[in-house]
């Protein structure tokens, strides 16, 4: 059976699921620190309280980044339909000549092989590591 876009993502969400796969995810807090800064600057030091107001501001807006795990479904859920291709053609090479009805039995064939399962695996955390530049983290 022909593997299609849709089948291999779903198959890929499944593994990721099984293996509660997630990726770190960088993401600003809070916003507006400069601003801020530049106002409570200029309030109490005049003109030059507002480049070191900024100054100030930046600096502490740049330091409420906070990191946090989504589960990789989600992420590959919202990936554009040209890097959902891309993955499909290697999930496509990975399974070679399995014979599968539908993608509810793809997805039994791959949980049973425990060599497919990691070969899957490998690929899409080489993907989300390579690809998207993020770390990935496992708790099977």
């Amino acid at each position: 059976m022909y593997l299609t876009k849709k089948d291999a993502m779903s198959l890929l969400c499944s593994l990721s699921e099984a293996k509660k796969m997630k990726v770190a995810v960088m993401h600003r807090r809070t916003m507006g620190f400069a601003g801020t800064g530049a106002f409570v600057g200029a309030v109490v030091g005049g003109p030059a309280g507002v480049a070191v107001g900024s100054l100030l501001g930046g600096l502490l807006g740049s330091l409420t980044w906070s990191m946090e795990f989504k589960p990789v479904s989600h992420i590959l859920k919202e990936l554009p339909p040209p890097e959902q291709e891309k993955l499909c053609s290697h999930v496509v090479a990975k399974i070679g000549t399995l014979q599968w009805r539908d993608i509810k039995h793809l997805t039994k064939l791959v949980m049973e092989d425990e060599a497919l399962q990691e070969q899957l695996l490998k690929l899409l955390e080489g993907y989300l590591t390579q690809e998207l530049k993020t770390t990935v983290q496992c708790s099977d």
